[in-house]
């Protein structure tokens, strides 16, 4: 008997190590093409040259995706801030909430699509809001979620934006954590309760509000077109909002996070929505 424990320890230990060598090497691959120099903002632009859009949501806005070295190329004309909240020149990842999950979000596409379109001497301010797993009655009472209340934090940064600019819409992907039955059928009344209090936070009643759909790829995929459903309720009901579709979308491998492709192309298609919808 005490030869076999010693077998049994053994192996747990050497199981475990292999486990703690696997997720180092993983970690290593997330982490290996973020930005090693921030660079501060110098000289702050004129407040009425400055566009901001508040990222907001859960972890498929907060960011997921692989970040490669494209993500990682400064403009002068797409800024963000650090987790002092400093002016500093965005690049992937530009959330920083939760350290050991940040990984590629849509921001950076979003904001290089939407230069092609917008007067030359305009700047972007991109604020990251999203806390990963954060489902959205939590975002309603302004609940602690990874320690974080999200709703102060969402109305800390839109504070910043105010300073420095004029807020021109929110960029929401949420859903996920709400794909249950209780959450399904509140969806559309929690949506017009957030989204009413994001407008009259930001003080404008026709506030752009982009939605993205959360994936198609899940492993309960009939809860996920619910939620799906209920957005595209909302929105004909709301003529300040709309929808990105995200069904050809991929996931990483987790049927749970959009890939690094799938991350860029979001970015694109929300710009896109707003160029059109809301010029």
């Amino acid at each position: 008997m005490k030869i076999y424990n010693k077998q049994y320890t053994l192996l747990s230990i050497l199981l475990f190590q292999c486990f703690c060598a696997l997720a180092q090497k993983t970690n290593e691959e997330r982490i290996k093409n973020f930005p090693r120099k921030e660079e501060k903002v110098v000289t702050i632009p004129n407040k009425s040259k400055v566009w901001v859009f508040m990222m907001a949501g859960q972890s498929n806005m907060e960011g997921r995706g692989l970040v490669e070295p494209q993500d990682t190329i400064a403009n002068n004309r797409i800024l963000t801030i650090n987790s002092n909240n400093e002016l500093v020149l965005a690049k992937e990842p530009i959330h920083f909430s939760t350290p050991a999950y940040r990984g590629l979000d849509c921001g950076m596409s979003f904001a290089n699509e939407l230069l092609k379109s917008i007067p030359k001497d305009v700047v972007i301010l991109l604020l990251p809001t999203a806390v990963g797993g954060s489902p959205i009655e939590k975002w309603i009472k302004d609940l602690p979620h990874r320690k974080i209340n999200l709703y102060s934090n969402f109305k800390e940064k839109l504070e910043l934006g105010k300073k420095y600019g004029t807020i021109k819409a929110v960029l929401w992907l949420q859903g996920e954590s709400d794909a249950n039955a209780e959450g399904i059928s509140n969806r559309d009344q929690n949506l017009k309760t957030l989204f009413t209090s994001f407008r009259k936070d930001v003080g404008n009643d026709s506030l752009p509000i982009l939605i993205g759909e959360i994936g198609s790829f899940s492993k309960e995929p009939q809860l996920w077109t619910e939620i799906n459903k209920a957005n595209y309720r909302y929105v004909q009901d709301d003529k300040y909002a709309d929808i990105i579709k995200t069904d050809d979308l991929k996931h990483k491998g987790d049927q749970v996070h959009f890939d690094g492709k799938s991350q860029r192309e979001i970015g694109k298609r929300f710009a896109k929505k707003y160029i059109n919808r809301f010029p």
